[in-house]
């Protein structure tokens, strides 16, 4: 008879990294200062496939509201250029060479409104996240239950701690998102 399948302990590490992953996601949302984490979730098509874009370029900031990118290969200008253009972070970018210079426009009213939507979209991955978390653990039980000999009651009673642990972290991302769209909102 194999181990046990279910492991509490790798769930909870898997949902506070979703948690984690959010934190980082909403890090690179800045309320109108220069930021290289802004552009932490632009991946570039280059080379056959994505690549994030640190790993094609050096991204810094020169000035508060400046972020500068110099691309490695000049060939991959046009294609950074696109990936930043089309990320929806609201940044155009002006190319000079194999840098591009991206100045950080002042928030306006409806800017802030689609930095909160996307802060919105990235609760929503993780929440997703977690939900997948929520179903390997609750499959896993099932599967101890057939395989390993677990009775009825104990996987009821694993299972409202999965679904416990499911909730509090849930509550934890609408926590730090509803944190950072006020900061975003100036509320």
């Amino acid at each position: 008879m194999a181990g046990p399948v279910y492991d509490k302990a790798d769930l909870e590490r898997r949902m506070a990294g979703a948690v984690e992953a959010l934190r980082h996601d909403l890090q690179g949302l800045r309320t109108g200062r220069a930021s290289t984490a802004l552009l932490d979730p632009v991946n570039v098509t280059v080379y056959g496939s994505q690549m994030p874009l640190n790993q094609v370029a050096t991204v810094s900031v020169p000035e508060p509201r400046l972020i500068a990118v110099t691309v490695w290969d000049k060939s991959n200008v046009g294609p950074v250029d696109k990936a930043i253009r089309s990320a929806g972070l609201g940044l155009n970018p002006i190319v000079d060479g194999t840098t591009l210079r991206l100045p950080i426009p002042d928030l306006t009213e409806e800017r802030r409104k689609e930095l909160a939507k996307l802060c919105g979209g990235y609760a929503e991955k993780a929440k997703i996240a977690v939900r997948n978390v929520r179903r390997d653990g609750m499959d896993n039980l099932k599967t101890d239950e057939k395989k390993n000999g677990l009775s009825e009651d104990e996987r009821k009673r694993h299972e409202a701690e999965v679904q416990k642990l499911t909730d509090a972290t849930t509550a934890d991302i609408d926590t730090v998102t509803a944190a950072k769209e006020k900061e975003i909102l100036g509320k």
